[in-house]
């Protein structure tokens, strides 16, 4: 150990999460000689548990792992609530702009490169225990203060300013949770992608192999043509010219191509139209741009929506639409549009062969109602209470995060409504969202 080093002043917990065992062993020795205790994950998977359950003080944390990597452990620490707090470093040879920018996205304070220098790695742990000690040395003058207020009425000055300083936390926490929302929802749109995909190359494909029978076509009606004037050239009389025209015309199926034409002109426009759509309703869906609360149309959203998961679901159920006359609604759009989006892909998940989906909307006072019914496999009432847990899915392992419905339940709260649930096992279920038109304090 370097002499210049200065041991920390208590016995800090470090959790090392880590698949290479000659960097878990370099960098444990170090800091066990150090002082400081020391406890070692594999990878992100244990990595979580070891964290719940000791609640270190610091966390190290490598970016590629098997399985799970470090971006991904690092977001799901952020997301608990017993551990959001600790910090994390990142320990990376990833030294792009783009994988750093995204370290800090999820959650990150510091990141070391690969392979690590023990001093670098131990500045920086000693400065982020620091300020995790400062941390908690504020938060408990703050509960004290808040004890005494009663009786040190001189302290009143001071206590405000901490109070301002609590605010600010709780408005970047609140930052953190909104880009939070707004990152799961690029997940969802990523995990669509191929779904959307597949639905634009369809319409193009059939385009381009139209557009390749067209040329065809003329090439032989141009030839056919060619052949008539040729024969009008070599005919000594007419009645030879008819003959031979006509067998010219019959063997180059004449009019089957001008028929043929048309129709294949009418599929190409149509392909075109399609595409035209999709990529609307991904815009629609998006709301690409509007991040402020405003007047939207339920039925415009949930029609996007339902263009959008159309790939999800048309292999699996066919879609009833059972619209009611609906006011516009206060709401941020794009959350809305992810909470149907959310509920339309479970109901298809539901259906085991081939069902049917029931979209219906109404409204009662100051309230609309969105109601999603499918004829699928229904919810076992033991669980019931337990689907908008975040990480609960009775998907099989990889099918599922188990955040749609939790994130949707929290999306609707936001809006000052609620999701109600009726389910029957063999026959499906029905979720329905109410929203007040004007929610209280919006945003």
């Amino acid at each position: 150990m370097s002499a210049n080093v200065e041991k920390t002043p208590h016995a800090a917990v470090i959790l090392i999460i880590d698949d290479t065992p000659a960097n878990v062993a370099m960098l444990a020795d170090y800091l066990d000689d150090l002082g400081l205790r020391v406890v070692v994950a594999q990878d992100g998977e244990e990595g979580l548990g070891r964290a719940e359950f000791v609640k270190p003080d610091l966390i190290l944390l490598d970016v590629m792992m098997p399985g799970m990597d470090g971006f991904e452990t690092c977001r799901r620490l952020k997301m608990s609530e017993a551990v959001r707090d600790i910090p994390v470093i990142f320990m990376t040879a990833l030294t792009d702009t783009q994988s750093v920018v995204k370290g800090f996205k999820v959650g990150g304070v510091d990141y070391v490169t690969k392979p690590v220098q023990i001093e670098e790695v131990w500045a920086r742990v000693k400065t982020h225990l620091d300020l995790r000690a400062m941390h908690q040395q504020l938060t408990q003058q703050n509960q004290v203060l808040r004890q005494e207020m009663e009786i040190r009425l001189e302290t009143e000055e001071a206590l405000r300013k901490l109070s301002a300083e609590q605010q600010l936390l709780i408005a970047k926490l609140q930052a953190a949770h909104d880009q939070l929302l707004q990152s799961e929802k690029m997940a969802s749109l990523g995990q669509l992608a191929a779904g959307i995909a597949h639905e634009i190359n369809n319409p193009i494909g059939f385009v381009n192999s139209n557009m390749g029978s067209l040329q065809n076509y003329f090439e032989t009606l141009f030839a056919a043509l060619d052949a008539c004037e040729q024969v009008v050239a070599e005919s000594p009389n007419s009645t030879q010219i008819v003959a031979r025209f006509a067998q010219v015309k019959e063997e180059s199926e004449i009019d089957f191509l001008k028929q043929d034409i048309v129709d294949l002109m009418k599929e190409s426009r149509d392909g075109l139209k399609r595409v035209k759509d999709i990529v609307q309703s991904l815009k629609d869906f998006s709301h690409v741009g509007e991040a402020n609360w405003q007047d939207a149309d339920l039925h415009h959203g949930l029609d996007s929506t339902l263009n959008i998961v159309n790939n999800e679901i048309k292999y699996k159920a066919d879609v009833v639409k059972q619209y009611g006359q609906l006011p516009l609604v206060r709401c941020l759009a794009s959350q809305l549009n992810q909470v149907f989006m959310n509920l339309l892909i479970n109901a298809a998940h539901a259906i085991k062969e081939r069902g049917t989906i029931t979209v219906r909307t109404g409204v009662v006072n100051d309230w609309v109602w969105v109601e999603i019914c499918d004829t699928g496999a229904g919810i076992p009432e033991d669980i019931m209470n337990r689907i908008f847990e975040p990480f609960f899915t009775t998907k099989p392992v990889g099918s599922g995060t188990g955040l749609g419905l939790s994130l949707s339940y929290g999306i609707v709260r936001k809006h000052g409504g609620r999701i109600e649930v009726r389910s029957e096992l063999n026959k499906g279920s029905s979720f329905t969202v109410h929203l007040p038109v004007n929610p209280a304090n919006p945003g």
